[in-house]
């Protein structure tokens, strides 16, 4: 069994993929996709024994790691930030430092530490933290000045939504985005986390683990090359967001993991890895806590089984860098559906 990190859509495309298309199955696995959101926290329930893997950020663990958790970054599949800050195009918020003295949208729990360390970077102090909802509702209502949004999800949720001033659908020129890769303080996000202990101890644990990789990474590659068969996917899972939104998560998703610079999906980079431990060390929040006092251990990350992985798919002739991959084109419609 392992836990998402958040409800049933197209962030997780990959792993619906492989279990559609029978690749656990293949690998001689029988895996269970369990959600979490609220009280339910991927790397908690991983760390206590409850599931074999979670998928969850890697700012969120360190910090779980840094307070006992024993866990690994067994494969890094985001190897890109899809965190966004969106203003309205006429608020005159087109850089962090245009942040100061703003309404700040923020959702907390752990997602906000790209603002925190886009914002320190800066050296912008004075602005308000609005708590806001995993939605785009204040926002449109002018209780924001710049919300907390997904390249995958709430930002698409605007160009869903109708412009009451023209009765049309927004559309990217309505808003200005910070986009923490350009500004530099993106953090890794979604990464497949497993038990360190069990690492260390349970061989038959680590060839489960290099089998769920490399059926993972399958998934991962069908989501690449057939989008629409990914995002239905999700759908027949139980997902309730609209058609063309899922479809819209599928391709963003996609864009943040190919084509991989690492030389191979799930593989961790060593520099990134570096820049979010930093960060998550020196970033500070609104009252001055950051989200580790120290280096995690050696074991919080390792490309050992993901390397095997990706060795025996390449043997196979699949492509793991994914170097020719291109977007296709989404035409979202009113309300994603």
């Amino acid at each position: 069994m392992f836990r998402r990190q958040w409800l049933t859509q197209a962030q997780f495309a990959g792993y619906y993929a492989a279990l559609a298309e029978g690749y656990y199955e293949e690998e001689g696995l029988a895996v269970e996709i369990l959600p979490s959101g609220g009280d339910i926290v991927p790397q908690d329930a991983l760390a206590n024994g409850e599931v074999d893997f979670a998928i969850a950020w890697v700012p969120k663990v360190l910090g779980s790691i840094e307070q006992g958790a024993e866990i690994t970054n067994v494969a890094q599949i985001f190897e890109r930030s899809a965190t966004l800050q969106v203003a309205f195009a006429d608020a005159g918020i087109e850089t962090v430092e245009d942040l100061a003295g703003k309404q700040i949208g923020s959702w907390g729990y752990g997602n906000e530490w790209e603002l925190f360390a886009g914002l320190n970077q800066a050296g912008v102090t004075d602005f308000e933290i609005v708590q806001q909802a995993f939605d785009m509702n204040a926002f449109l209502a002018g209780d924001i000045d710049a919300a907390q949004a997904m390249t995958y999800n709430e930002y698409a949720q605007l160009l869903e939504s109708e412009d009451p001033e023209t009765g049309e659908l927004y559309q990217p020129e309505d808003f200005t985005v910070i986009d923490w890769n350009e500004v530099g303080t993106a953090m890794l996000q979604d990464a497949i986390w497993a038990d360190a202990t069990r690492l260390a101890d349970d061989e038959a644990y680590v060839e489960t683990t290099v089998a769920f990789l490399k059926a993972s990474i399958r998934g991962w590659m069908f989501a690449r090359d057939d989008v629409q068969a990914a995002a239905d996917a999700v759908t027949a899972a139980g997902s309730t967001l609209g058609a063309s939104h899922q479809l819209w998560m599928t391709n963003e998703v996609n864009k943040l993991i190919w084509p991989s610079t690492s030389g191979g999906i799930g593989m961790v980079d060593p520099e990134a890895w570096a820049a979010t431990v930093e960060m998550a060390m020196a970033t500070s929040n609104e009252t001055g806590a950051t989200i580790i006092t120290a280096a995690p251990p050696e074991t919080a990350y390792t490309n050992a089984y993901v390397e095997r992985a990706l060795a025996e798919l390449a043997e196979e002739g699949l492509d793991v860098v994914g170097a020719g991959f291109e977007p296709i084109e989404v035409t979202l419609n009113p309300g994603g559906s």
